[in-house]
């Protein structure tokens, strides 16, 4: 199973990586056009923002570990272990709970797209916004994950906020 993960977590990485490099080629194609050539081309700002909508989302869904995330813990900090695993049980609920609640709206959303096509390459748009369901799905999953580790390890918080402890599932 640890191996399957790091698989995994290797073909995501690689995949954003992948995104990365063809959001760079196509924004040096577009300077290269519009400053070299004196001839600009929208094409590319459509590539490009789209390259970023689904870098950024499948990067924070597969490739950003849970402690990376951007966090409020000054708060969290100032908290005893007890109360911090509480807090930890919160927002864990409270984020799956909240994007299982947006799953269903979201697909409407992006199924109602499906008849509408970006401006310049005619692309349709529920693919540009799909990647929000694989975010949304994956982020249920994660907290789901760290709602189990909580329930079964209460140490758990103090352990994954160590530089020093053993990964494990969807931690770095």
């Amino acid at each position: 199973m640890h191996r399957l993960v790091l698989v995994l977590r290797g073909a995501a990485d690689a995949l954003a990586g992948a995104l990365l490099a063809a959001l760079f080629a196509t924004f040096v194609l577009q300077i290269a056009f519009r400053y070299l050539l004196n001839w600009p081309v929208g094409w590319t700002v459509e590539v490009c923002l789209t390259l970023w909508l689904w870098l950024v989302l499948f990067g924070a869904a597969f490739c950003v570990p849970d402690r990376e995330h951007v966090r409020f813990d000054m708060l969290e900090q100032r908290l005893s272990p007890r109360a911090r695993w509480l807090a930890a049980l919160l927002v864990a609920a409270s984020l799956a709970a909240g994007f299982l609640a947006v799953l269903g709206p979201s697909l409407d959303y992006v199924s109602f797209y499906r008849i509408k096509r970006s401006a310049t390459l005619r692309v349709p748009l529920s693919w540009v916004f799909s990647i929000f369901l694989v975010f949304a799905a994956a982020l249920v999953l994660r907290q789901v994950w760290t709602l189990v580790r909580l329930l079964r390890e209460p140490s758990w918080p103090e352990r994954a906020a160590d530089p020093g402890a053993a990964p494990g599932l969807g931690e770095r």
